[in-house]
């Protein structure tokens, strides 16, 4: 036995251990988070009820047709439209790879570029989650806290102090 156990390590072979740790088989794709619908306004999704057969503008312009009510100020001097929405099928975004992405996958495409808050958000520490620690949680989209076209939250009017109680005499 000790001579077959000498030889085995001289040859290079190693056995794994009977009851050592396993390691996880790594998953085969980007892990899907369950999220609520995306909040989207009325009467706009599917995009291709308007989009579909139109064709593909990239120029950077402003909107005047439809979509007046978009702002963008999210790096703006940098990004348009077709940055995050896909330009050959609009009811999907897409990654910078050019893979598309559903709305409800919104935060693959966030955390490109907002990789700390993105790991903020899926250990809970950013945005709002429920559930329980060691079972199920439920994760709110970017979108839902945050106009993806404004993301900045808006400043806030302070409210006036609270005044003490006052005191009755007896």
């Amino acid at each position: 036995m000790r001579n077959g156990l000498l030889l085995l390590l001289l040859s290079g072979v190693i056995l794994p251990a009977a009851d050592g740790p396993k390691t996880p088989p790594a998953p085969a794709g980007p892990e899907r988070i369950e999220v609520p619908p995306p909040p989207f306004s009325d009467g706009i999704f599917p995009c291709t009820n308007c989009h579909a057969g139109m064709p593909v503008d990239r120029t950077r312009r402003e909107l005047t047709a439809m979509h007046t009510d978009i702002v963008l100020k999210h790096d703006e001097t940098h990004r348009w439209c077709l940055d995050c929405h896909d330009p050959t099928n609009r009811d999907f975004l897409h990654l910078a790879s050019g893979e598309r992405v559903p709305f409800d996958e919104s935060y693959r495409l966030c955390g490109q570029c907002h990789s700390e808050k993105y790991r903020d958000w899926r250990a809970g520490v950013h945005g709002r989650r429920t559930g329980n620690w060691n079972g199920d949680k439920g994760y709110l989209l970017c979108a839902h806290c945050h106009n993806p076209h404004q993301p900045r939250f808006k400043a806030l009017a302070p409210k006036p102090a609270p005044q003490p109680p006052t005191r009755s005499m007896p």
